[in-house]
């Protein structure tokens, strides 16, 4: 009888990582990065990073592994699939109602799968040995090319992963070992002469095909940016107030892409198209129970409300003119000069009968300028 074939370490390794519940998985060695850290330098030198110091100050170590630790031998990948079950833009189109990120839609997939991550690293350190790190976009770790390079999917021209199983909905998880494990190869860039994802968007991030300027993305603008979004993007907002999805959506990619199964990535039905009137009346309680143990929590109310507001300046809902016009007195100036905003937009008459009252208290430099130089829809 013969003896079966050993199986590799690597193989052991992914084995598990599909028991425990992750979708893709693959091995990199730590080198190979020279053009991502070339491309993250630009980035950086251009200024498109924006509000994110921490990408310029962390910049040496998220270059290359050895720079976040000198000892890794390998790097494995993985990915676990957040795939929506519908239209990611079809709530688009409802005025009076707000289009979160799918990814925001239900738990914060840091907790999950630095859980998960965890789990596989005791197995590994109980299995096969050596010394590791789990990482889950929380350290500077080049998570989408070392993905790209571990087999996972290619880096599209909107920046993002895309995979040919999963489309564009893959969460990414980092463990970094010394052990010197097996690699896989490098993914194939599939996006040929398409520019769907560069065509559909919003604010023209997109300087050119595979390079992105965060400081115009509404991902970045909604979640990141902490001051009052420019004019330019407010309208081309529209009613995203988390994130945006519509490069991801529009990948031709998807089509193979199969719903997630993940009960923490299935969507809350009030996390999917809520009302805006609803968000605009949230006070700082209401917003920390509603958004407990998700991603949008950490944005806080101020910024969140921000986000509302100018969706509801976009809506075009007379209805709405009530809750804006109850917050130009909030405590929070960028509330107040939001609503301004869209006071001016939803209800000229209005917004000048209001400008009579609360312009001559307002002592915020950004709210008196969102009163003195409106920018009313005509």
């Amino acid at each position: 009888m013969e003896t079966p074939p050993e199986i590799s370490l690597t193989d052991r390794l992914k084995q598990e990582a599909t028991a425990l519940g992750f979708d893709d998985v693959g091995v990199t060695a730590p080198d190979g990065l020279a053009f991502a850290g070339l491309q993250l330098d630009r980035f950086i030198d251009l200024g498109w990073h924006g509000d994110m110091g921490w990408m310029a100050e962390t910049k040496e170590r998220r270059r290359n592994p050895h720079g976040l630790w000198p000892e890794t031998g390998s790097v494995i990948m993985l990915g676990m699939n957040y795939g929506p079950a519908d239209d990611p833009l079809a709530s688009l189109d409802q005025g009076d109602r707000a289009t979160i990120s799918v990814y925001a839609r239900n738990r914060d997939y840091h907790d999950l799968v630095k859980k998960r991550l965890k789990t596989l690293a005791r197995w590994m350190v109980a299995e096969l040995g050596g010394e590791l790190k789990v990482f889950v976009d929380t350290a500077p770790v080049m998570e989408k090319p070392l993905a790209a390079k571990a087999g996972l999917g290619w880096q599209g021209k909107h920046t993002n992963l895309v995979s040919r199983d999963y489309g564009s909905w893959l969460f990414l998880g980092a463990i970094y070992t010394t052990l010197e494990l097996t690699p896989d190869g490098a993914a194939a860039d599939l996006c040929g002469s398409c520019r769907k994802c560069l065509d559909i968007c919003p604010t023209q991030a997109f300087p050119a095909s595979y390079l992105l300027d965060a400081r115009r993305c509404i991902s970045y603008l909604t979640i990141e940016h902490k001051g009052p979004i420019p004019r330019e993007f407010r309208r081309p907002m529209g009613n995203r107030i988390y994130g945006c999805d519509d490069c991801l959506a529009v990948c031709p990619w998807n089509k193979f892409a199969a719903a997630a199964e993940e009960p923490a990535f299935l969507p809350r039905a009030d996390l999917t198209a809520p009302r805006l009137a609803e968000l605009a009346a949230l006070d700082d309680a209401g917003f920390r129970a509603l958004f407990s143990g998700s991603p949008i929590k950490r944005t806080g109310r101020d910024r969140f409300l921000r986000n509302v507001l100018i969706a509801i300046g976009n809506s075009g809902d007379p209805a709405l003119v009530e809750v804006t016009a109850g917050l130009l007195d909030d405590e929070s100036p960028l509330v107040r000069g939001t609503a301004v905003w869209a006071l001016s937009q939803l209800d000229g008459a209005q917004f000048e009968a209001a400008k009579a009252v609360h312009l001559a208290t307002e002592s915020d430099p950004d709210v008196r300028a969102e009163w003195q130089t409106p920018e009313q829809n005509s």
